[in-house]
């Protein structure tokens, strides 16, 4: 039976499982959907339409699915889903979306979001990853998972950060931060791999020599951002051709699409050709040019 504090208000069309807990003076709004395992600290707000999965510990004084900070809504029933095992620390905003996009504001799974947060209408925010504290988010940015970005980290709208990037404290990310890349400063400078993290995650020595070869061709090499493109084209393709170990391996995952998706645990490592193609992929999706 769900715990329900007696100064909660929860609206009788919200759809709780049997075991959430509801904190005091916490608010759940109608067209809401807690996964079984919750938590909702005391003074937090939840609005719908929003759908929360399995086991998400969102502490006090968060406010949930709140309508988008954007001038142009009007009232459009647009949606937040939150997937499972996230950590939502006090005082996070997270707002539903627009529908001068997708009309939903998505955020995955096993995420560690610190307090102060602010996840704004549209974005999409991919799984493992951490947001320390009083990070924002603008309007229709794209996180990949494995993400790390620094504390009091400010994101431009419409702008992408690429898998197994990380940013440094007080970043201004005004440009595309591709994968593998640690970026800071204002605005945000790259300044080589996240070298560590990813050890830490299980790249090997091929797939960490294939991205440095791919790191400078990108920031190095006086190439535009199309040659550099086909140069890792190239690059692929020679990686592809190689003894296989010389490249490694991460099995059948898809990353040609530029998105990864990887397990839960140190298991996230890829091969030297998913690598590569990983970075080669986010690359074909910018469109406000990469920090530099």
């Amino acid at each position: 039976m769900a715990r329900i504090h007696p100064t909660a208000l929860v609206d009788p069309a919200a759809e709780l499982a049997e075991d959430v807990t509801i904190g005091p003076y916490a608010i759940v709004g109608a067209q809401v959907v807690m996964g079984a395992g919750c938590t909702l600290g005391a003074h937090s707000i939840i609005e719908g339409p929003t759908s929360i999965g399995p086991n998400n510990d969102i502490r006090a004084h968060s406010v949930i699915g709140g309508a988008p900070q954007d001038k142009k809504y009007r009232g459009e029933p647009t949606r937040l889903e939150i997937g499972s095992g996230n950590t939502i620390h006090e005082f996070v905003t997270i707002n539903r979306g627009t529908t001068q996009d997708e009309g939903i504001t998505r955020v995955g799974d096993n995420n560690w979001i610190m307090a102060t947060v602010h996840i704004a209408h549209d974005c999409r925010v991919g799984s493992q990853v951490i947001l320390a504290n009083t990070t924002n988010l603008a309007g229709h940015v794209h996180v990949g998972d494995w993400v790390i970005l620094g504390g009091y980290t400010g994101v431009h709208q419409f702008c992408k950060i690429g898998a197994h990037a990380m940013t440094g404290v007080g970043s201004v990310v005004l440009h595309d931060i591709p994968p593998f890349v640690m970026a800071s400063g204002n605005t945000a400078q790259a300044h080589g791999l996240n070298t560590e993290g990813l050890r830490r995650r299980g790249f090997g020595p091929a797939a960490l020599s294939a991205l440095r070869r791919a790191y400078k061709t990108l920031y190095r090499s006086g190439l535009t951002l199309a040659q550099a493109q086909e140069a890792l084209s190239q690059q692929i393709v020679e990686l592809q051709h190689a003894p296989a170990g010389e490249v490694g391996g991460a099995g059948s995952e898809a990353v040609a699409s530029g998105e990864h998706r990887p397990s839960e645990g140190a298991g996230a490592g890829l091969g030297a050709v998913e690598a590569v193609t990983l970075l080669h992929g986010f690359l074909a999706r910018v469109e406000r040019g990469i920090v530099r």
